[in-house]
């Protein structure tokens, strides 16, 4: 029996500035909520029967399926109770995995690129399926270890591991399609919001530009998304704001740039969501040297 597998905890923060390993398998109810990260995360679908809905797709996995999610990302698990739920999940930094990357190659790229392409899922073919299961293996291995050289074993399989990842992503073919349920017209909606969070986004300019009428574009939305129009535009913004924050971005200048039309609405829509308001975020990446003035 593996000692490292896990039981589910409800944390969705990271305790470590790199990446954080974690093997879970549970066969009782678990029930999440949708949420996004401040960082990017590898989920390895091993067993159980799960769907897993990222911005509006529903994704019907497979045993190895491999699914991207990055710190832009909202998602949640949708889990059938009594089969054996085992995956393996990997929080990475954005900042950690920018750190081991070089000019030639950019380790971040397929978080990107699958959120920019609204295309999460992974499903390689079998040599590269063979390859990163070894790296993750010997990734658990290092990552629970405490021999000499293991921590710099877990940076060298989790660099080794990114690059295969990005390699599995750029090889994924639409032969999987068929597992992934969406409506192609709300996705397009999803994208643009995506790409134009500043822009005019009411319901009554989205029917008019996407030919859908309003009554069918707030059902569809609420069907496929999982959020009104409303919440995930405000949810989307408000990430865009946090992570603007991180950046090193002025408040002034996040809550123009993140679409808010006052900066009074911006402040109390961050405390809602958040908390605590921006100032303070502010001055907590300060503290712990986490913010971006470069």
């Amino acid at each position: 029996m593996n000692n490292n597998i896990l039981k589910f905890t409800s944390r969705q923060t990271m305790n470590l500035p790199d990446f954080e390993f974690f093997h879970y398998s549970d066969n009782c109810r678990i029930d999440v909520e949708y949420h996004n990260h401040d960082f990017y995360e590898i989920f390895f679908f091993i067993s159980g029967r799960v769907k897993y809905i990222i911005e509006g797709k529903t994704y019907n996995l497979k045993p190895n399926d491999i699914l991207l999610t990055n710190n832009k990302e909202l998602h949640k698990p949708v889990i059938e109770k009594g089969i054996q739920y085992e995956r393996i999940v990997i929080w990475a930094d954005p900042n950690f995995v920018k750190s081991i990357e070089n000019a030639e190659t950019t380790l971040a790229l397929c978080f990107e690129d699958s959120s920019r392409n609204h295309y999460n899922l992974l499903r390689p073919n079998i040599n590269l399926f063979h390859g990163i299961k070894k790296i993750y293996e010997k990734l658990e291995k290092a990552y629970n270890g405490n021999n000499y050289g293991d921590a710099l074993l877990r940076k060298i399989y989790m660099t080794e591991l990114l690059i295969y990842l990005n390699r599995a992503y750029f090889d994924t073919t639409n032969e999987i399609e068929i597992d992934i349920n969406h409506n192609s017209k709300i996705s397009d909606v999803v994208h643009y919001i995506n790409e134009n969070l500043c822009e005019d986004l009411s319901l009554d300019t989205l029917s008019k530009k996407f030919y859908i009428s309003k009554y069918h574009l707030s059902r569809q939305f609420k069907q496929y998304v999982g959020f009104t129009l409303h919440q995930y535009i405000l949810k989307k913004r408000l990430i865009m704001a946090k992570i603007q924050l991180h950046d090193g971005v002025s408040i002034d200048s996040t809550y123009i740039d993140s679409g808010f039309n006052s900066y009074q609405n911006f402040l109390k829509a961050f405390k809602d969501e958040f908390g605590f308001s921006p100032k303070k975020y502010v001055t907590y990446l300060k503290e712990h040297k986490l913010y971006d003035n470069s």
